[in-house]
């Protein structure tokens, strides 16, 4: 009798572990398979607003998550170049998106561009400064003796070079080299604005959309630097379904509207 029942609880006990073992199986099946369904996304941090709004509808229409990480379109490239699982790169510029290119760590034939930008010079909103980019001494004026210009590192931030290249055609490019405020993003260089910092700033028109503490002097002539665009690319480590229905939304009418809201423009 001891030894049946004994027996008789061993096979209870064989059945729960059984029973557990299928629920452990099953637990880690359907965990793996949340995990699957979120992607990483790479962009510039110009775009931060946009690509916010952009994830929170996707999310919303199809259940996936996305991760967004926002920084310098260099600093990202870099990232994926040494191994960043990203599913998508957005970078501010072609030359970062050619550079992953040259190396094969995107697909090729995903890449198209996104949207497109304008470069401004923004002051504090309470400030009175006026230049007129006609006559391109009138910078140097606003921003006084001590004054330092606000922008992007043009060494590897696409907002910077392009200021960079506007500079240049003004005929200001080695007047106020020495005298850039150099930050690691062009938000960066927003910020400076922002806090009064810099009297004077370079940043993407769009930027102004996001801070109530700056406000546009003036828009650069965009024949003065090259077009401004934003192209897209799913990572090749990282590319899946979830990378390109995501790729495809943000080129989608839905998606063009959220960036048309912040203030980008078609490609």
């Amino acid at each position: 009798m001891l030894i049946h029942r004994g027996l008789g609880v061993t096979k209870q006990s064989s059945r729960r572990f059984v029973l557990m073992l299928c629920v452990l199986v099953l637990f880690i099946s359907v965990n793996g398979a949340a995990r699957a369904e979120s992607l990483l996304v790479f962009a510039a941090a110009s775009m931060s607003d946009a690509m916010q709004d952009l994830a929170e509808s996707f999310e919303a229409e199809t259940g996936t998550e996305i991760v967004l990480s926002l920084a310098a379109s260099s600093v990202l490239a870099k990232q994926i170049e040494h191994g960043a699982p990203a599913g998508i790169f957005i970078s501010a510029n072609p030359d970062w998106m050619d550079y992953l290119d040259a190396q094969d760590l995107i697909v090729s034939d995903s890449r198209r561009d996104i949207a497109a930008n304008r470069l401004a010079l923004i002051e504090p909103s309470e400030s009175t400064a006026a230049v007129d980019l006609d006559v391109p001494g009138t910078l140097v004026a606003a921003l006084g003796p001590d004054g330092r210009l606000a922008v992007g590192d043009p060494a590897h931030v696409p907002a910077g070079d392009y200021a960079r290249q506007a500079l240049q055609t003004l005929g200001l490019w080695d007047v106020l080299e020495p005298r850039l405020a150099r930050a690691a993003n062009v938000r960066g260089a927003l910020a400076l604005v922002e806090r009064g910092e810099s009297p004077l700033g370079i940043a993407y028109a769009t930027d102004t959309a996001v801070s109530d503490r700056v406000k546009i002097v003036a828009i650069f002539p965009d024949s003065g630097h090259a077009p401004i665009l934003y192209p897209g690319a799913r990572v090749a480590a990282g590319d899946g379904p979830a990378a390109e229905a995501f790729l495809a939304f943000i080129g989608s009418p839905a998606g063009l509207a959220v960036l048309a809201e912040h203030g980008f423009l078609p490609p």
